[in-house]
């Protein structure tokens, strides 16, 4: 089991690029154990894949949001972060970091808002 943090502003404007980062605490981001995820959950909907790095630092992302998604990583603090960019109103969420392992999203940060608003 890891321990995932999500950081980041809480507000961006439209047309800006969202950038959130996850500190993973308990566990080596480089390990072959997980791979590392970002999910966000609009108010009043449901959950939804944004994409994903592996321990390889290869990268999936969801076919809705791949033109406008990068998730990177920085091994020398065990993060990963997301960048999404020409946001708009839509995007406005709530955003979970987690670990993915066995088809299984394991262990979630505790999520932070991002509302898009000029």
């Amino acid at each position: 089991q890891v321990q995932l943090q999500e950081s980041g502003p809480g507000l961006v404007k439209p047309s800006q690029t969202l950038s959130l980062t996850c500190t993973v605490s308990g566990g080596s981001i480089t390990g072959n154990s997980y791979y590392w995820s970002w999910i966000r959950q609009p108010p009043g909907k449901g959950l939804e894949w944004i994409g994903l790095t592996t321990y390889f630092d290869d990268t999936f992302y969801s076919p809705s949001l791949k033109s406008r998604t990068s998730i990177s990583r920085d091994t020398s603090k065990n993060q990963f972060t997301l960048q999404l960019s020409s946001v708009t109103p839509e995007d406005t969420a709530k955003y979970y970091c987690t670990s993915y392992s066995n088809s299984y999203f394991t262990d979630w940060g505790q999520g932070t808002q991002v509302t898009v608003s000029s």
